[in-house]
C-alpha cells in the first residue's frame, strides 16, 4: 500500500491534542521539521492560525488547493468549493472516532445489553455455519 498522507500546503488535518481536541484545520505553512502553520478558517473550524507540532495533528486523506500562506478567507472559501466538511463526515476516521465516543458513553446496562447481542449473533453465525458443514 502506498502512503498517500503527505504533510504538504493545503492538507486538512485534525488536532489530536489541547485544546483545540477533534477540531479541523488546514496546513498553510511547513516551518520546519516538526511545526507546521495552521489554520481552521476560524469561522468555520473554530481553529485560529498558529504554528502546531506534528505529534498533535493527524494527518487527513482530504486537500484543499491553496496557495503559500494563504488569508483565512482563501482558505473558507476553498473549505466551501471543495465541501471540506461533508468529506470529513464520510471519512474513516471521523466514524472511527464516534464510533468511541459512542462506546464511551455507554453505561453499565448498555454495555451489558451489548454483550447479549453480541453472543446472540454469534450464536446465530455458528448455527448457520453448522447447518452448511452438514
Amino acid at each position: 500500500m502506498v502512503f498517500t498522507k503527505f504533510v504538504e500546503v493545503g492538507r486538512v488535518a485534525m488536532i489530536n491534542y489541547g485544546d483545540d481536541y477533534g477540531k479541523l484545520c488546514t496546513i498553510v505553512n511547513v516551518i520546519n521539521g516538526n511545526l507546521a502553520l495552521v489554520d481552521g478558517p476560524q469561522n468555520v473550524t473554530g481553529v485560529h492560525r498558529q504554528k502546531i507540532n506534528f505529534k498533535r495533528l493527524t494527518l487527513t486523506g482530504i486537500k484543499v488547493k491553496i496557495p503559500l500562506n494563504a488569508r483565512q478567507k482563501t482558505i473558507a472559501k476553498a473549505f466551501e468549493t471543495e465541501d471540506v466538511l461533508a468529506a470529513w463526515e464520510k471519512s474513516s476516521l471521523k466514524r472511527k472516532i464516534s464510533k468511541r465516543e459512542k462506546r464511551s458513553s455507554l453505561n453499565d446496562f448498555d454495555r451489558f445489553k451489548v454483550m447479549l447481542a453480541r453472543k446472540e449473533k454469534s450464536k446465530l453465525i455458528r448455527k448457520e455455519l453448522a447447518k452448511l458443514r452438514k
